[in-house]
């Protein structure tokens, strides 16, 4: 190895939201040389901030790494969007900004399988210990933590008539679903501060660069570990001139680029299943058969209807307002983009057996082809709302594959939606729960006729035709590196990657298994509790 190798004692690879927590949690001690490399660029493109326009990231594929499914069997063979940020913050800066913890039932779901420390009250304190709700600190809680957490303020008046139908349903309604009752409808949860999007990178990424001790690269690509005697030592670095450079960990290299791209460079090491890696050339350092499977991630499909009058969005979304409100919104955290027509989410339980939320309701407030509009020009849309249900626990698993030895080509991505027929029924009954739900009496002034599938879809038949048809990701892929406390996990129950010293995993891909809802606060929980642990191996 070159001594004249620039080196660091912690080398983190991806700023997306986990390695935005570890850069400033291991950087606490300014005796920690911290390094953050990020492919992306900063996240200086005003529409980050603009809370709006994040659904335009997706249609888009703004800063996206540009991932796609193969043809999905169970889903018409469509080819389905699988967005990953590709800039400063990751996801954090291109999601739909919503704050869900998951169930408590998740949790000791995953210390069943031994993982004795991943229990809800081992976690708890690190989703209290990273979070500012602005409810305030109670049993569940934290108010005093660097990412800062309110409930939307979008106005719509059909929100408490929403409300009142899922109590005339039966459903309920929570008043914190990260707090002591999940199940219920009640307002979403979301990093909106002073009207701006609020990042990890906000959180926790942009305070701790006022440190000596940290530095950060971007537009830099990490194209493989380098690991000497099977143990991680420092990366090799692919800079935006083309050249490479080789950079030294003193202490541990940490992956934390997501579940598409964490084990993705895993494989690029030598670090994946065997075939794979000697399939393209590879040379193998750690047979680890399951990295790149264990492929899962939220399903979704909805109902959608015209509204009997348009709902307060349409004024809202006029060129000339639109403009100025956006302008406002960037500048001074007011007027109208500072949030968007959803503002609402429901957990609930199709099969009362289970012992967690098995469906989520999302909440829509105008229709996804609305657009800005202005008389003579662009005409307005007919303005409509919907209710979508996501399948929260599916059987189906999927799996990535590496298809060429060269870092810049994509894996090849087999997500294998709703591919049992119990992950089918699951959500063919969510898609009838937000069918009666938005039927309810308290809707009647509201709802017209319903466009999306259309009321003379009733069958099972027709039901599943249209879920194949229509149906999209939440955006929640993970599993890819799982943990686990047995030999045929990728990482151990401390996030260390089997057969590699000084090497580990923080981020989704190390879920055993989906939560109950949205995965981003998990996600930071897990880098808050990862970092705790690295520190602890260097003391």
């Amino acid at each position: 190895m070159n001594s004249s190798a620039p080196s660091f004692d912690y080398i983190i690879i991806g700023a997306g939201s986990a390695g935005c927590v570890l850069a400033n949690r291991l950087s606490e001690n300014p005796d920690h040389r911290v390094l953050l490399i990020e492919a992306g660029p900063a996240d200086r493109d005003p529409m980050i901030k603009i809370p709006l326009v994040w659904l335009k990231f997706v249609q888009n594929r703004r800063h996206d790494w540009g991932y796609d499914t193969q043809p999905e069997p169970h889903m018409d063979h469509r080819q389905i969007e699988c967005v990953r940020g590709k800039v400063l913050g990751g996801c954090s800066s291109i999601n739909a900004m919503t704050y869900v913890r998951g169930n408590p039932g998740d949790f000791e779901r995953w210390k069943k399988t031994g993982l004795d420390h991943w229990g809800y009250d081992d976690v708890l304190p690190y989703f209290k210990r990273g979070e500012s709700w602005s409810g305030g600190e109670d049993k569940y809680r934290g108010a005093s933590g660097p990412f800062k957490v309110r409930p939307s303020t979008y106005q719509d008046p059909m929100f408490e008539a929403y409300m009142t139908a899922a109590d005339q349903l039966g459903l309920g309604r929570t008043a914190d679903y990260n707090g002591d009752n999940q199940l219920g409808l009640g307002r979403s949860q979301q990093n909106i501060v002073a009207g701006r999007r609020f990042s990890a990178a906000d959180a926790y990424l942009r305070p701790a660069l006022k440190r000596p001790n940290l530095t950060l690269k971007l537009k830099q690509f990490v194209t493989k570990l380098v690991i000497e005697k099977s143990r991680a030592i420092g990366v090799e670095l692919a800079g935006p001139n083309g050249q490479t450079q080789t950079i030294i960990a003193e202490q541990e290299v940490m992956v934390a680029t997501g579940a598409l791209n964490s084990p993705h460079l895993l494989m690029l090491s030598g670090i994946g299943p065997t075939e794979q890696l000697q399939k393209q050339g590879l040379d193998v350092i750690a047979d680890a058969p399951e990295v790149g499977q264990n492929l899962q991630d939220h399903m979704s499909a909805g109902v959608a209807y015209h509204r009997k009058q348009p709902g307060p969005f349409v004024a809202k979304a006029r060129y000339d307002r639109l403009a100025i409100n956006m302008l406002t919104t960037y500048f001074f955290g007011k007027g109208s983009a500072v949030d968007f027509p959803g503002g609402l989410t429901g957990f609930t339980k199709i099969d009362p057996a289970s012992d967690v939320p098995d469906i989520q309701l999302l909440f829509n407030g105008a229709p996804v082809n609305a657009h800005p509009w202005f008389p003579g020009i662009k005409p307005v849309w007919r303005d409509g709302f919907g209710c979508r249900a996501v399948l929260l626990h599916p059987e189906s698993r999927g799996s990535l594959t590496i298809v060429s030895a060269d870092p810049s080509k994509l894996m090849q991505v087999r997500q294998n939606f709703l591919a049992t027929e119990k992950d089918r029924r699951i959500l063919r009954q969510g898609f009838k729960l937000c069918r009666e739900l938005s039927e309810q009496s308290a809707l009647d002034n509201y709802r017209a006729e319903e466009n999306l599938p259309g009321a003379e879809a009733t069958s099972d038949d027709q039901i599943d035709a249209h879920i194949r048809a229509t149906g999209i990701t939440v955006h929640h892929p993970s599993g890819t590196c799982r943990m686990g406390s047995d030999e045929s996990s990728v990482v151990d129950p401390e996030l260390k990657v089997r057969g590699v010293d000084k090497l580990r995993v923080v981020d989704a891909s190390v879920m055993p298994d989906l939560i109950s809802g949205n995965i981003h606060a998990a996600v930071l929980m897990i880098a808050e509790k990862a970092a705790d642990l690295i520190k602890q191996s260097a003391d």
